[in-house]
């Protein structure tokens, strides 16, 4: 018997809101299962709302960062919070972007002996200062960041995603979110090149 993916009740799909339903309906296409926290916080729907809608203005608008380094950002600080749920599903997500099965792992364990580029790492570096010790990020953080070719607007997502993430890790703790088991193996294998 499959273990609950939440410590609280779950919605059956059928009985969400209309918008809801239709956006979980786009992922499970797009996917092929629904990821757990859809589910899990579909309990409030406001609020899932409210979740889902802050995720994409921050994870999908045009940044100086790539999708793939928006996703480091997710899983080094999600391994600093030990949120197994955001680790195992965002480093899925993470290996298929960067087309790299090992990337994941080793961010979520310790950034700094990665395949990640030195401008990545100062990244990551920026992104877990503010996740493990917030009130000591200082200008001295900007000047490193500012070296590597970040700008303002680059590093304010850094930390808008560093926050939010630093939220949904205490959500997924809080419910006891189970992963997708889908999401362990995804982007472990590289792809085959296309012909």
């Amino acid at each position: 018997m499959t273990p609950p993916i939440s410590r609280f009740p779950v919605p059956d799909l059928a009985d969400l809101p209309e918008d809801l339903r239709t956006r979980i309906l786009a992922v499970q296409e797009k996917a092929g299962f629904v990821p757990n926290v859809f589910l899990a916080l579909a309990h409030r729907p406001d609020e899932c709302r409210a979740f889902f809608d802050y995720h994409d203005a921050l994870m999908l608008r045009p940044s100086g960062l790539s999708k793939g380094e928006k996703e480091m950002i997710v899983v080094a600080t999600s391994g600093a919070n030990r949120c197994l749920y955001c680790v195992v599903a965002h480093g899925a997500i993470l290996r298929i972007l960067e087309k790299n099965p090992l990337i994941a792992d080793q961010i979520a364990v310790d950034h700094r002996k990665s395949d990640a580029t030195p401008r990545q790492k100062a990244m990551l570096d920026m992104a877990l200062r503010l996740c493990r010790e917030p009130d000591a990020v200082d200008e001295t953080d900007f000047a490193r960041l500012h070296e590597h070719g970040f700008s303002d607007e680059d590093i304010w997502d850094i930390g808008a995603i560093t926050a939010f993430f630093g939220l949904s890790n205490r959500m997924a703790h809080l419910l006891a979110m189970r992963p997708n088991d889908e999401f362990f193996l995804m982007g472990r294998v590289p792809r085959a090149p296309r012909p």
